[in-house]
């Protein structure tokens, strides 16, 4: 894949991995205040458990893309 090609992908998928942390942080919150108030969390740790698979599928994606910009330059 052309370089160029690649650091575009590699940008796009650095801002997923910012913008998941945020979204995971914010999640765990939720978690945290539902819990304190008394109500079922149950629902918040299941959108939290979503929430950090898609995390783990944009680090695997952003690492893959380091790994093969490293070959590229190699």
């Amino acid at each position: 894949m052309d370089r160029t090609v690649l650091l575009e992908l590699l940008a796009l998928a650095e801002r997923h991995v910012v913008q998941g942390e945020r979204h995971l942080n914010r999640q765990r919150e939720i978690v945290a205040e539902t819990e304190a108030a008394g109500r079922d969390g149950a629902l918040a740790r299941e959108v939290l458990r979503t929430f950090e698979a898609t995390q783990a599928t944009c680090v695997a994606d952003r690492d893959r893309l380091l790994k093969e910009l490293e070959q590229a330059s190699g």
